[in-house]
């Protein structure tokens, strides 16, 4: 299954079969290198949070599973940021940009591989992120991010959505010898990416974002 250029689509973190978050999501490309998405200022999302609104990074991780949960909607509230997911890889790189929307670093988002759906009038592709994170600086240094919940995730394997624990730091270590090397993609390519003028972003998700997952 491949999304034509300019469709829009949902992309969406999939936890035990729940949804974790999903983020309105422009398709740049899709062909044998992978899947290039276009998350916009202020794109619609949706976040999983506690009945009383609170996010699962705003508590230890024990807590979180002792609380019930609700989908609240939202809009993106980061920068612009396009984000690749490779063929078949478990991970996807994202190259966030600064405040002039100018290219600031790579940012390798660990994570198994996206499995995509097509309902016709709504589409996407569901990823399991598996939370430990490297983010790459412009001149390739790199730095592990989020190893303090990933240790915290770990310590409850019956409820948590990360089976292999080395599979998942193994996968960071290529990719960061990727980067080192100065490897595709993090060799310039989509650096000075700029979105279509033509491009307007929707309002808010569309009916049927929160279908089943199908992870």
């Amino acid at each position: 299954m491949r999304f034509a250029r300019d469709r829009v689509i949902v992309h969406r973190n999939v936890r035990h079969g729940r949804i974790g978050w999903a983020r309105l999501a422009r398709v740049v490309s899709d062909d044998e290198r992978g899947l290039l998405l276009w998350i916009a200022r202020a794109a619609p999302t949706a976040v999983e949070v506690t009945e009383d609104g609170h996010d699962m990074r705003s508590m230890p991780f024990t807590e979180w599973l002792r609380r019930s949960h609700r989908l609240r909607l939202g809009a993106w509230s980061g920068p612009p940021v396009l984000k690749f997911l490779p063929t078949g890889a478990n991970h996807s790189v994202w190259f966030f940009r600064d405040a002039r929307d100018r290219f600031a670093n790579w940012y390798v988002n660990l994570e198994e591989h996206g499995v995509r759906w097509d309902d016709g009038a709504v589409a996407g592709v569901d990823v399991v992120d598996q939370d430990l994170d490297v983010v790459i600086r412009p001149d390739r240094t790199w730095h592990w991010k989020d190893e303090d919940e990933f240790a915290e995730r770990l310590a409850v394997p019956e409820h948590y959505w990360v089976p292999d624990p080395a599979a998942v730091r193994a996968e960071g270590e290529r990719v960061i010898k990727l980067a080192e090397a100065g490897e595709f993609p993090f060799d310039g390519t989509w650096c000075d990416f700029v979105p279509d003028p033509n491009w307007v972003t929707p309002a808010a998700l569309p009916p049927g974002w929160d279908r089943p997952p199908v992870r």
